[in-house]
């Protein structure tokens, strides 16, 4: 009975887990309030912990929780304001059928997205960017604060109080629950792509956690990013980071083992790559060229960093010269201790690995570098292609002791020279 109890217990932990900001962003439609939203969303969790070991795993266990979330949500307004004008106000928001997503009529310019307007709703103005970043990746993303920490090289305690302060901010500012129009919605666009961005990211290399990948997020962030390309057609950083992240999700499927753990880019078997989402990548970079005014932006550039590696039919024809050059002008555009990192593997591969360790010899003392496993395992890497072994294998060894995410250690851990 224990053990059935507790395999109920995860089954409803990961559910939540995956189903928390569709639950969040419906409930705060209701109650306008993401820090409420999200304690109702761990209310319905509770129920769900002391329910379903007896009653069973529901058909539809997202839309359980969902509901009973938005049940408690309306309890709650009918407590505390005027029942009939909170009703009006929260209109089709308290009706509690669950709806498969895409069944609603689309309409682009009047988008009825209950978590791109919970994206816009963390990314207000009133806000640092610091803490709409931080609160995006906790409410979307689904991310601890010690995974959003890692995820934005920032102290734990530090984005804790970010996140405090921001969802106090935005109530007590009475910060509306929607998708800007106009300037409103420009002005916020960038903060939106970041968090996207960051999204896709914690689902494409999860930070903490048993699996390297976290699709789910993936999913989210394209869909997202897709949506605003229909929202912002002459953005072309918007088609910019739809083009990353399709061409990113295209090789899903073989970025890691049947047993779950991960496999280097050149290990990967190209034929596993999606070509109808590097088409569809190739095709958004297309519009990203056409309506750009100027030089490329971040995303873009990014963008045709991935497309050379999609293009490259084996790994040993990879274009790392154009790579390399791609990384330098996304450095100058956006300067960043990662993108150098970044380049220096791209270096190592055109030029040698002696000049990419001298690039990445330059970032050890880098503060916002400091505890972040990617510099070790390259700089493993890079010691280990030149015979450095005794070096190497400290290095692989210091990655390994970093990593929160356990498919990544015991990866990192067998890399490390015999």
């Amino acid at each position: 009975m224990t053990e059935r109890h507790d395999s109920t217990a995860h089954a409803i932990e990961t559910v939540f887990r995956m189903e928390a900001p569709r639950i969040i962003a419906a409930v705060t439609r209701v109650v306008r309030d993401v820090g409420i939203a999200e304690e109702l969303a761990q209310d319905a969790l509770v129920a769900a912990l002391e329910q379903w070991p007896a009653a069973g795993v529901p058909d539809n266990p997202g839309a359980w929780l969902t509901a009973t979330a938005k049940h408690r949500a309306v309890d709650l307004v009918r407590r505390r304001e005027n029942y009939a004008r909170k009703l009006e106000e929260v209109g089709r928001a308290t009706e509690f059928a669950y709806e498969e997503p895409g069944t609603a009529a689309y309409d682009p310019d009047d988008i009825d997205d209950d978590l791109l307007r919970l994206v816009f709703l963390s990314c207000h103005p009133v806000l640092s960017a610091e803490a709409r970043v931080a609160l995006t990746l906790r409410l979307l993303g689904g991310l601890t604060t010690a995974e959003i920490a890692r995820a934005v090289l920032a102290p734990e305690p530090t984005v804790a109080q970010r996140i405090v302060r921001a969802k106090r901010t935005l109530a007590t500012k009475n910060v509306a629950f929607e998708v800007p129009y106009g300037p409103d919605r420009e002005a916020r666009l960038g903060s939106v792509l970041e968090v996207i961005y960051l999204i896709f990211n914690e689902g494409y290399a999860a930070t903490a956690g048993d699996d390297y990948l976290r699709p789910g997020l993936c999913e989210d962030a394209l869909r997202l990013a897709r949506v605003l390309q229909a929202l912002m057609p002459k953005e072309p950083e918007v088609h910019g980071l739809a083009a990353l992240l399709e061409i990113q999700s295209s090789r899903s499927s073989a970025r890691t083992a049947p047993d779950g753990s991960p496999v280097l880019l050149k290990d990967q078997n190209r034929m596993r790559w999606n070509t109808l989402l590097i088409r569809r990548g190739f095709a958004a970079l297309g519009r990203a060229d056409a309506v750009a005014s100027g030089a490329p932006g971040p995303y873009a550039l990014q963008a045709a960093i991935a497309a050379c590696h999609a293009q490259a039919y084996a790994y040993e024809e990879t274009n790392w010269a154009q790579i390399a050059v791609l990384y330098g002008l996304l450095a100058a555009r956006a300067p960043s201790p990662v993108v150098e990192l970044n380049r220096a593997v791209a270096v190592s591969m055109a030029e040698g690995p002696e000049a990419g360790l001298a690039l990445v010899d330059a970032l050890v003392d880098e503060p916002a570098l400091q505890g972040y496993h990617l510099l070790s395992s390259v700089r493993g890497d890079l010691l280990e292609r030149l015979g450095r072994t005794e070096e190497a294998r400290a290095e692989f060894e210091r990655a390994a002791a970093l990593t929160r995410n356990e498919r990544e250690r015991e990866f990192l851990l067998g890399r490390i020279p015999r």
